[in-house]
């Protein structure tokens, strides 16, 4: 097959004419529907596949679904964590303030539109199954091939339901009425069956194809839903075969695994394929869902101020003078942040603290150098500061030098661009088997992990000014050792969210580490202090852990009597 971006402008299409409907999409079949046997060849199974594809990064379906599906979970992995505010202004895309509130209900936009399109996704999996066995012009490998990958997707998107909605109905190839499926279980056992699947039968790399589902990838997302379970033990066995026989390596600079430049690197275990003026409506094609997040306006130009780091999340990366983190005490002092809401430059002599360089290549700070487009200054401020405090989210931006080949020029989204979303590296796999190996009292190989991330954030390159002067007094060194259990298990944690800030992990960390209302009711305590958006907002143990079920959906789905077969999520 060509590479998928390359196709997918037609695919597109035909997606479109095959999957336009309403609400009620993933229930009723859709009039004027192409019969599947439309599909039944070897093109016809590669574009359902390419189409499933498409629909990965949450884009590709509505323009209302992309932002709320995401495959980055800005919104439900970070907003509604204490890594980022909704940013932009208040009034802007508003049905986002509820999720970063607590205060989002079942007729919520975001939480309806999240659920549609993932299950437009899963729709399109099922598809390739259901044509598989008519298939003509296949052999046996390559129909088991199409069917891995199609699960592959399906598993990720019904991972993805899983995590922001707890439970929700199975509807697979098999089933015959997807109204009257009822959410009541948590669909593990099938995600796992799908993964399981994957894993046996997806080849290790897809040479000049990257953005495909490999074994290893299917491998590294059922240990983490293993560790959504606890079953440390399981997920252990799996990400020691990732880490120790994938054949990946660190790349040698922490910045390196966010630029466009060195995408689909060896560290790379998936990333979803981003291009740009490849013909496609708005450049639907560069990760659409994150249309919102880049620097709005100012020498930069783009749009449009959303998904701005918090200061709780920048005051993370302190570190001491063993260049160790303040683990328990980084947000013990709340550093005067009106003076540059003031128009007070910042410099490295403002906070003469240590900090993890991991910072200015997650954050832009005021007075740091945002990649090639020079320091944060009065000519890029931010959209609302009030609402979105001074910093800007650094890790999805083009270079300056790479403006109009790397970004788009269409459109009004000038931030997207071709610098596709790493979903999995080999970071990942390492940190997350040192969660593992702690767990199961394996402590020496949980600190070798960390430690080799922390060398790797010592010895990266820096933020510097123009003179090569450092943005800042960067310190980081390994752990000397975790002396208890409970010492590494926080160290991992902290360690995670330093490695992977603001990529839509931490909000499902917390919950599965089971802190969640501590660490965030803390954290609206604090920040509500300088955010009023945040004043007030409270954390309801038991019920914010999850999302709830879209009430159009608990109005569609009914059995033969006219009762509702969806149960809403607890709380709501």
């Amino acid at each position: 097959m060509k590479n998928i971006n390359a196709i997918i402008l037609p695919i597109l299409f035909i997606a479109g004419l095959f999957y336009t409907c309403g609400d009620d999409y993933y229930t009723i079949k859709p009039k004027g529907q192409a019969s599947l046997s439309t599909f039944y060849s070897k093109d016809g199974v590669n574009a359902l596949l390419t189409g499933a594809y498409a629909v990965v990064d949450g884009g590709n379906t509505r323009s209302g679904s992309i932002w709320a599906a995401s495959v980055t979970n800005w919104v439900w992995g970070s907003v509604a964590s204490d890594d980022a505010y909704k940013g932009s202004s208040s009034g802007d895309q508003a049905t986002i303030n509820p999720v970063e509130g607590f205060f989002a209900d079942a007729d919520n936009g975001y939480v309806s539109n999240h659920w549609r399109a993932l299950y437009d996704g899963i729709v399109r999996c099922n598809d390739v199954m259901l044509v598989l066995p008519e298939a003509k012009g296949m052999t046996d490998a390559e129909k088991t091939s199409a069917a891995a990958q199609a699960r592959f997707i399906r598993a990720h998107l019904y991972f993805e339901l899983t995590k922001v909605h707890q439970k929700v109905p199975w509807i697979d190839e098999n089933t015959e009425n997807a109204t009257v499926v009822p959410n009541d279980h948590i669909v593990w056992p099938e995600i796992e069956a799908d993964l399981q699947f994957a894993a046996s039968n997806l080849p290790t790399n897809w040479p000049g194809e990257p953005g495909r589902a490999t074994q290893w990838a299917a491998k590294t997302m059922l240990a983490q839903v293993y560790m959504f379970q606890s079953k440390f033990n399981e997920a252990k066995t799996l990400l020691s075969d990732v880490v120790y026989n994938g054949g990946f390596t660190l790349m040698d600079s922490y910045e390196k695994n966010y630029l466009a430049a060195t995408r689909n690197n060896t560290e790379s275990i998936l990333e979803i394929q981003y291009a740009v003026n490849d013909g496609s409506n708005g450049s639907y094609n560069a990760g659409w869902g994150d249309a919102l997040n880049f620097p709005h306006g100012g020498k930069i130009g783009t749009c449009c101020g959303f998904f701005q780091p918090s200061q709780n999340f920048v005051n993370a990366f302190k570190t001491d003078a063993n260049g160790l983190p303040l683990l328990d005490t980084f947000n013990d002092e709340i550093l005067p942040w009106a003076d540059v809401w003031n128009g007070e430059a910042y410099s490295k002599d403002f906070y003469p603290g240590n900090v993890d360089p991991r910072l200015d290549h997650t954050v832009g700070r005021p007075g740091v150098p945002y990649l090639d487009w020079g320091p944060i200054d009065d000519r890029q401020p931010v959209r609302d500061i009030q609402n979105g405090g001074p910093y800007h989210f650094k890790k999805n931006m083009f270079l300056k030098a790479d403006k109009g080949t790397g970004s788009t020029t269409t459109g009004w989204a000038t931030g997207v661009n071709n610098n596709s979303f790493r979903k999995y590296r080999l970071a990942n796999a390492m940190l997350w088997l040192a969660e593992c190996a702690a767990e199961t009292g394996d402590l020496p190989l949980a600190l070798s992990m960390v430690n080799q991330i922390r060398e790797r954030a010592k010895n990266s390159d820096v933020v510097t000014f123009d003179d090569g002067t450092p943005a800042a007094n960067y310190m980081v060194e390994p752990y000397p050792d975790f002396s208890s259990k409970e010492f590494a298990l926080k160290a991992i944690r902290h360690e995670m969210r330093l490695e992977f800030g603001m990529e839509g992990y931490r909000f499902f960390d917390l919950v599965r580490w089971g802190i969640a209302a501590e660490i965030i009711n803390d954290y609206l305590q604090v920040e509500g202090r300088f955010m009023g958006h945040l004043s007030g907002k409270t954390f309801v143990a038991g019920k914010h852990e999850y999302w709830p079920v879209p009430q159009t959906q608990i109005d569609l789905s009914v059995d033969e009597t006219g009762a509702s077969v969806l149960t809403q999520t607890p709380g709501y």
